[in-house]
């Protein structure tokens, strides 16, 4: 793994060298949480490889959750989610460990991560993947 390096503050991003530097940045980047009770992104042009065929697969990532001392930024996380695009990983491993990096970036109280997967084949992918130390919005069914 290899040092993260500065996000630049203006222009286009540099391209990651690999998943560890994005995931320690995405930790660096975070910034002191104001006080919201939940957060929500979403990636619409989201890319890996299919670890069988080498193929690209293309889908949206969204996020969702409640912090504690740290949030997310944008554009770290847009670099995070690039470092992705050479990666070979099944979809149900891909919502696994984004929900486990985001732990280790930001500690939130919970999240929740979903990688929805474009059809292919005639199949299309929804996994998700959360995480917690206290009870996520229980009240909240998601059906896509």
């Amino acid at each position: 793994m290899t040092e993260p390096k500065e996000l630049p503050k203006q222009g286009p991003l540099p391209r990651p060298t690999d998943l560890g530097e994005a995931r320690e940045l995405l930790k660096r980047e975070s910034f002191p949480a104001p006080d919201v009770q939940l957060v929500s992104m979403t990636a619409v042009e989201f890319t890996a490889l299919c670890p069988r065929s080498g193929q690209p697969d293309f889908g949206e990532v969204s996020i969702e959750y409640k912090p504690r001392e740290r949030c997310l930024e944008s554009k770290a996380l847009k670099y995070y989610l690039w470092a992705y695009r050479d990666e070979g990983a099944f979809c149900e491993a891909l919502a696994a460990r984004m929900a486990d990096d985001i732990v280790f970036a930001i500690e939130p109280a919970w999240v929740r991560v979903e990688v929805r997967q474009n059809i292919r084949g005639g199949i299309s992918i929804v996994a998700a993947a959360e995480r917690s130390t206290e009870s996520p919005p229980s009240a909240r069914v998601r059906v896509s």
